[in-house]
């Protein structure tokens, strides 16, 4: 493993933070499409 100092867990803690917010974001684009998709889907299929 790297050497990162003296601030190591201030450094992996905030890697974390931000390998989990971008693994939210993902997330919530992912439910939020899908959804999406569906509402389309169902508004074609009722007006089309």
């Amino acid at each position: 493993m790297m050497d990162l100092g003296k601030y190591a867990a201030e450094v992996i803690s905030a890697w974390g933070i931000s390998l989990a917010l971008l693994g939210g974001l993902v997330w919530w684009t992912i439910a939020r499409d899908r959804k999406v998709r569906a509402e389309l889907e169902r508004t074609e299929r009722d007006h089309g």
